[in-house]
């Protein structure tokens, strides 16, 4: 099944194509399970920090770099941490939060939170997108179970004798049982928690997420959301009405400045 896409025109129909038709039968309440993505160009696939190392006119050229560039932020990051990492994984979830090139994508449990990323720069011209992911039906797919997987579940993802960590991922051959995973980051400050933050992990970094899951007959879990060039001032400035800023989403000094420069621009 091909990647369904839709347009929206205003802060209305984005929540409006996000909010289920119908109540959950177990839970009575109409709550999306997917996690989204804010897209600045939606002509973009969905490239990953990593994929996007070199340059995005010829992404994945650096990827073989993906170990030597993790093992030199644990080298010099550990005085930075006020608490020691539990493990590599968190070192990579840190190591990504602070802009380091990995194979981590970032995703938001909130379509709004989404749309601002999608629309905060008002430089561009292209249209926007806010990307959808159905991860539950990812994880049936690779038989994983349906909840969001804390670091501490991924060293046993492979289900193999060895401890699965980040170096192990990194040498997996081609010829490897694939599998895409979400992945919830423990609150290693106010931003993940205040974006509602989350990642996905993939097994494969020769290719964008979106043409990895087309390719495994997933393209199905994905909707994108379309925002016209020409509605994208409109719909930031509905987020700004509902409070959806920088200066909420990154709470510090640094987000109240970037929030009153946008704003007055």
């Amino acid at each position: 099944m091909s990647i369904r896409e839709v347009v929206v025109h205003s802060l209305g129909d984005l929540i409006a194509q996000t909010t289920p038709p119908e109540p959950d039968p177990a839970t009575g309440r109409r709550r999306s399970s997917g996690v989204y993505r804010g897209a600045a160009d939606a002509a973009w696939p969905l490239l990953t920090s990593l994929d996007q190392l070199g340059g995005t006119q010829h992404p994945h050229t650096k990827g073989e770099l993906e170990e030597y560039i993790l093992r030199n932020f644990i080298r010099y990051s550990r005085p930075y941490f006020s608490t020691p990492p539990v493990n590599d994984w968190e070192v990579l979830v840190a190591a990504q939060h602070h802009g380091l090139p990995t194979r981590l994508l970032d995703w938001t449990y909130s379509p709004l939170v989404a749309a601002h990323f999608a629309t905060v720069d008002q430089e561009v011209t292209s249209d926007r997108a806010v990307w959808r992911l159905d991860w539950k039906a990812v994880h049936r797919f690779f038989q994983l179970p349906e909840l969001a997987l804390l670091i501490q579940d991924l060293e046993g993802i492979s289900g193999g004798e060895r401890p699965f960590t980040p170096s192990a991922l990194f040498a997996t051959r081609d010829d490897t049982r694939p599998f895409a995973c979400m992945l919830e980051p423990p609150s290693l400050d106010a931003r993940i928690v205040a974006q509602s933050a989350a990642f996905t992990l993939c097994s494969d970094k020769r290719q964008s997420f979106d043409r990895f899951l087309d390719r495994h007959g997933l393209g199905g879990t994905l909707t994108k959301i379309v925002i016209p060039a020409g509605d994208a001032g409109r719909i930031r400035d509905q987020l700004d009405l509902v409070s959806v800023d920088e200066r909420r989403l990154f709470p510090d000094l640094d987000g109240v400045a970037a929030y009153l420069r946008r704003y007055y621009s």
